[in-house]
């Protein structure tokens, strides 16, 4: 063994320069050969051995890289993953090795490492050092850029390291051209602090190190460009620092008008600030003005659009003349959706109107037609005739399409298929898909039923790498797999006699699941599935399951059922109990006499089970009771106390004999669903917005049930601020079964949630339910308002879920929703925040679908006068309820009968 190898192995890195500074390149090309196999044996190493492991690499990267005579290959092995695990490379000892070579072969290694984007951070003081030892350009990669920013000192050093480092002037400029900024650079958000990039790079801008004017067009092109809050901030930091003289702002004019058009609210409320400065300065041509104006005012930030409106103001004042251009480009903010920005708009034009010619007051009096029936009477005051009525159009309701069910494909025919999909599973059992799990446990019980042997060979050749087949004893694994199956993975093992038929049949037979809540014994049935199916496959395999869905929510078609049941009387195969129950609970059970009539039919004992229930007459469950009550008549309340007391008793006992049937019919994991339990139960110690797909498909009949367990993590959403609790409401909108109080209160919670995406997978569920007829507006509508005036939710959280829907084109569905709702809202006393943005939807959806109700206390908020939201868009509402009423008068609307009228009036102008 060489004395180099020696060196390596021993990891003493100090000393690898010196011993191969003096060798040949023959006895180089030698050494090399050596240390590639002791790479290849360090591969091998156990983990245990990962401190040797570590300081081995190090030196066998530094030995390696003064070995090799190529560019190429010395900066491949430098960048190698299993030399360095993650971290930088000793670089005083490379560049002292490395620093005898061409100067022109040290500018090629740098540039290659430069170009490695998952080392070029870390290795840049290597690579720095190699370009200072060569003199060669410097990289311009965005790794190498980063790996500059990251090595320069924070706080109060940031400054003078730049002075000195002769890369600053070239670097600095580079950091503008990379697709993200340097971490680094965003640490510091104050545009006052005054040891941030943004002051540093000023200074070197007003000492000359960097040239100011690059600095300015750089930052205002990325700006143009577009990037995340955090960088654009940066930009914009630099250029407050760098305070641009009006000269330089007018060198850019063409540039902030693109940025107020397009760029984000921040970019574009900066370079509306510029303008603002150049048209009061007169710099900016009112053409110019107006162009830009049109494009502000078209955006959705009202913010932005009242700045605008109020720079026009000033403008127009300075110069009368101009109304002619600007006012037009006013009257784009009639359509605005917000009434107070319209009303805003009106009162400018009304201001100025007289200073316009007669072609702008033709064209802002066609402008008009788009106010909101609110302001039309004001509108009609100022142009002196009232605003052209747009065409007629008859409202029709916009609603997604109602879901198409799919069926999912067939369990897999070919083991190769059905290894791979095994592989498939076990790799995404995170995001796992019922269809993809019900087809692939489908598939190893007939593939298992055909020849398990061969199957067994292909899943161990295929899952080597699995924790049951690479060693350790059978204790451990039963332990393990008792305790959880981890999905498809303990059929598997089974299938290849990695786990005991005496654990599984323990675990299988064992009395029933911890019932501390509703998610522990739904998890606990699909576990059930899995040991029975794991347990069978080793003593009486099955030929097929019988609980596999036919569609992709979990539902089971009854006449496939009763195929299966008649499958397997011709097998002479015995059902297993917990597939049978799932299937039960999964078969649609819709009126169906003749699947009814062919179960029974089939002269077993599944066969007459699956037909009362599927006739009603057989064994309920309570817990899927939706209405939650007790299946006797109340007693009656003239009934004298024996009577009444006699029937309680009655009562009980007939709830006893339920329970006990219900025991005896049905395996341990669904005996909890004999008991008329609701809640989620006070021992849940699930995380709350935990998302678990096969929830549903345990019930895909009984959406109501599943509501009334999932609805604390939904509800959390809205009172406790969590996140992801309403994923569910979706998946069981589009799923069979009632849709009661549990589901639409589930929904209101979600249409209260703090956070968007959980208040989008509420707005989904709510179309979709609409779009199935299944939704109850007014039901929902109460729902909503009991919670707000709980404080449960928030109004406005739910007006932006509200405006959501409505945007969509249900404008008719939202209405109904909202017009159930008001009432309560406004009787409540007290003004809520955020519930003069809902009334303004509620208008919204009126003015869209022609409603003509009557809101108790509508006309009270209307009539309390002032400028609050709340007041202005209740008048608005109250307006929009009397479009067409000649004989209404706004002014005696709180004298006026709140009778109810029909929802929708068809002749409604559409004013999309």
């Amino acid at each position: 063994m060489s004395g180099l190898l020696d060196a390596v192995r021993a990891g003493r890195v100090q000393d690898i320069p010196a011993l191969v500074a003096p060798l040949s390149a023959a006895d180089r090309k030698t050494e090399l050969a050596a240390l590639k196999e002791f790479r290849t044996e360090m591969r091998g190493w156990p983990w245990g051995r990962w401190r040797e492991r570590g300081k081995a690499g190090y030196a066998l990267l530094v030995a390696g890289a003064g070995c090799h005579t190529g560019a190429a290959a010395t900066a491949a092995w430098i960048g190698a993953r299993d030399l360095r695990d993650g971290r930088g490379v000793p670089h005083r000892e490379l560049l002292g090795l490395l620093a005898e070579r061409d100067p022109g072969w040290l500018g090629d290694v740098a540039h290659r490492l430069a170009g490695r984007a998952s080392t070029a951070q870390l290795d840049y003081p290597l690579i720095a050092g190699l370009v200072g030892l060569a003199g060669c350009p410097v990289p311009a990669t965005d790794a190498f850029v980063h790996g500059w920013a990251e090595a320069m000192p924070s706080h109060g050093r940031l400054l003078p390291a730049l002075r000195a480092d002769p890369l600053a002037r070239t670097m600095a400029l580079r950091l503008f051209g990379t697709a993200e900024l340097p971490s680094p650079l965003g640490w510091y958000g104050d545009a006052e602090e005054p040891h941030h990039w943004p002051t540093a790079l000023t200074v070197l801008a007003e000492e000359g190190v960097v040239e100011r004017s690059l600095l300015v067009d750089s930052a205002i092109a990325r700006l143009l460009r577009g990037g995340t809050p955090g960088d654009l901030g940066f930009f914009l930091n630099l250029l407050r620092r760098l305070a641009l003289t009006a000269d330089e702002e007018r060198e850019h004019l063409t540039d902030w008008i693109g940025m107020a058009a397009d760029g984000t609210s921040t970019v574009a409320g900066y370079a509306q600030g510029v303008l603002g400065r150049l048209a009061l300065a007169g710099d900016l041509p009112v053409r110019s003005l107006a162009d830009m104006s049109r494009s502000v005012l078209f955006r959705p930030e009202k913010k932005l659009v009242r700045a605008q409106l109020v720079l026009l103001g000033k403008v127009l004042r300075a110069d009368g003349g101009s109304a002619g251009e600007l006012l037009p480009a006013v009257a784009d903010v009639f359509g605005h959706e917000d009434t107070t920005v319209q009303e805003r708009a009106l009162k400018l034009v009304a201001r100025h109107l007289s200073a316009a010619g007669a072609e702008a007051r033709a064209e802002l009096t066609l402008a008009a037609a788009s106010l909101s029936p609110v302001h039309r009477a004001r509108a009609t005051e100022v142009f002196g005739e009232p605003p052209p009525e747009p065409d007629p159009v008859p409202y029709e309701e916009i609603l997604p399409p109602v879901p198409v069910p799919a069926r999912p494909a067939p369990a897999p025919a070919g083991l190769a298929e059905l290894v791979e999909e095994v592989v498939a599973l076990l790799a995404s059992r995170e995001r796992q898909e019922v269809t993809s799990f019900e087809r692939t446990l489908d598939g190893l019980v007939r593939h298992a039923y055909r020849d398990r042997a061969a199957l067994a060979d292909a899943l161990r050749h295929a899952l080597a790498d699995r924790w049951w087949l690479e060693g350790g004893s059978e204790q451990d694994r039963d332990r393990r797999f008792s305790r959880i199956p981890d999905g498809i993975e303990v059929v598997a093992a089974s299938i290849c006699e990695r786990v005991s038929v005496t654990a599984l049949w323990n675990t299988r037979a064992r009395a029933a699941v911890r019932q501390s809540c509703a998610h522990t014994v739904l998890n606990g049935v699909t576990e059930a599935r899995l040991w029975e199916a794991a347990y069978l496959l080793r003593t009486r395999p099955l030929p097929f399951l019988l609980a596999t869905p036919t569609w992709q929510t979990g539902a089971l078609d009854p006449d496939v059922l009763v195929e299966r049941l008649s499958e397997y009387q011709r097998l002479c195969a015995t059902p297993a109990p917990v597939d049978f129950a799932q299937a039960l609970l999964r078969v649609r059970r819709e009126s169906n006499p003749e699947a009814a009539r062919a179960a029974a039919a089939l002269g077993s004992p599944e066969g007459a089970r699956m037909a009362a229930w599927l006739s009603g007459d057989g064994t309920a469950l309570p817990a899927l009771d939706p209405a939650g009550e007790p299946r006797r008549p109340e007693a009656d309340e003239s009934a004298g106390e024996g009577r009444r007391l006699l029937e309680s008793v009655t009562g009980r006992i007939g709830a006893v004999r339920e329970r006990l049937v219900i025991h005896r019919e049905f395996p341990p994991a669904f005996r909890w669903l004999g008991s008329p339990v609701r809640s989620a139960g006070s021992g849940c110690r699930h995380w709350i917005g935990g998302e678990n797909a096969h929830w549903p498909a345990v019930l895909p009949e009984d959406r109501e049930t599943l509501a009334g367990w999932l609805l604390p993590t939904v509800a959390a959403c809205a009172e406790h601020d969590q996140r992801g609790g309403s994923w569910w409401l979706p998946v069981l909108a589009e799923s069979g079964g009632p849709a009661g109080t549990g589901l639409h209160r589930g929904l209101a919670y979600g249409l209260g949630a703090r956070h968007p995406d959980d208040r989008l997978s509420a707005v989904d569920a709510l179309l979709v339910l609409a779009a199935r007829g299944d939704l109850d507006g007014p039901l929902l509508g109460r729902e909503l308002a009991i919670l707000v005036t709980s404080g449960a939710v928030k109004v406005s959280r739910l007006a932006d879920a509200a405006r959501t829907a409505a945007e969509t084109g249900a404008y008719a569905t939202v209405w109904s929703v909202l017009g159930a709702a008001l009432p309560g809202l406004l009787a409540a006393g007290a003004a809520r925040p955020g519930l003069g943005e809902l009334l303004s939807v509620a208008a919204e959806c009126v003015e869209r679908c022609g409603a003509r109700d009557g809101i108790p206390g509508l006309a009270e908020s209307a009539g309390r006068g002032g400028s609050s939201r709340l007041a202005s868009q209740a008048a608005r509402l109250l307006a929009a309820l009397h479009q067409g009423d000649d004989h209404y008068r706004p002014e005696l609307a709180k004298d006026r009968p709140n009778g109810n009228r029909s929802i929708l009036n068809p002749s409604v102008t559409n004013r999309s």
